[in-house]
């Protein structure tokens, strides 16, 4: 039995940047796994199976996914029973599912001896969902393409972030087709490049007043769920520094000097799903 940890993330940048002829989107965004995580239990067993605390289909797991590619491309014969102990809400832009993914390709690597290099776990994973190649490499990467091009990028501070998400979930596929590109495309790659390796100095820094966080999807999604951007405000009424909303939400994070800080504003969040967190290095 072995027991791992799979990380959630949060988004300080999210540039959308066309519509691919696949029906994915080209993006480029700066991602840094946060310390809120998702528990994998793994056991030896001739068949495939997964116990979670939460109401999932096997077949729409992508834990149950990364398991059938590395079956299908090792043709190893051996199961595995895993059980799944979910902490990351669903739905909320923070990349639960793809964590979880990510994990159990590493994990089964190990277990079943398989000896694969991360490229080859890399390609295995671009080819079960978006992103779970950047699970490969935390905590901190800038991701581009459909979230198959990773670059890690090293980072010796932390930061405090509160994390809320109201009571219901949102679509990614519906976040990204909502998106109108006659207006909200975005063409200007070297700028936006530029921006994101401005905000990572800042972020090696601490220089927290100067950041500069976006994320394309959040027109559209505060459109259709004001809700969204009420949160935002409150964040900032509360204290944070910056807020934004994470993926294609429905998360939205508060950035704030410190963890008494942040836990202080949790009263103002009441009815939420709220979790006090930390960015990794």
């Amino acid at each position: 039995m072995r027991i791992f940890k799979a990380f959630a993330k949060i988004n300080w940048s999210l540039s959308v940047l066309r519509k691919r002829q696949d029906g994915y989107h080209d993006i480029i965004t700066l991602m840094h796994a946060i310390d809120l995580h998702d528990t994998l239990i793994f056991k030896s067993s001739e068949t495939i199976e997964i116990e979670t605390n939460l109401p999932v289909k096997k077949e729409n797991n992508l834990v149950y996914k990364a398991i059938q590619a590395l079956q299908e491309y090792t043709k190893i014969k051996k199961g595995v029973h895993v059980i799944l102990k979910k902490e990351i809400p669903c739905g909320a832009g923070l990349g639960g599912g793809s964590s979880d993914a990510a994990v159990t390709l590493k994990a089964l690597n190990e277990l079943w001896q398989l000896n694969l290099d991360i490229k080859k776990l890399h390609e295995l994973g671009s080819s079960i969902g978006s992103d779970i190649p950047f699970f490969l490499y935390l905590p901190l990467c800038i991701v581009q393409g459909r979230g198959d091009i990773v670059k890690p990028l090293k980072i010796q501070k932390s930061y405090t972030l509160l994390l809320v998400k109201p009571d219901f979930s949102i679509s990614t596929k519906w976040a990204y087709e909502s998106l109108n590109f006659k207006t909200q495309l975005t063409t200007e790659y070297e700028k936006i490049n530029n921006n994101i390796w401005q905000l990572y100095n800042l972020l090696c820094s601490g220089d927290v007043n100067s950041f500069n966080l976006w994320n394309d999807l959040e027109k559209p999604v505060l459109e259709k769920y004001p809700e969204i951007d009420k949160i935002k405000k409150k964040l900032i009424e509360a204290g944070a520094k910056k807020a934004l909303m994470s993926g294609s939400g429905s998360t939205v994070f508060g950035l704030f000097n410190n963890e008494a800080d942040a836990k202080k504003a949790l009263k103002n969040f009441e009815g939420y799903w709220c979790k006090v967190v930390q960015t990794l290095c």
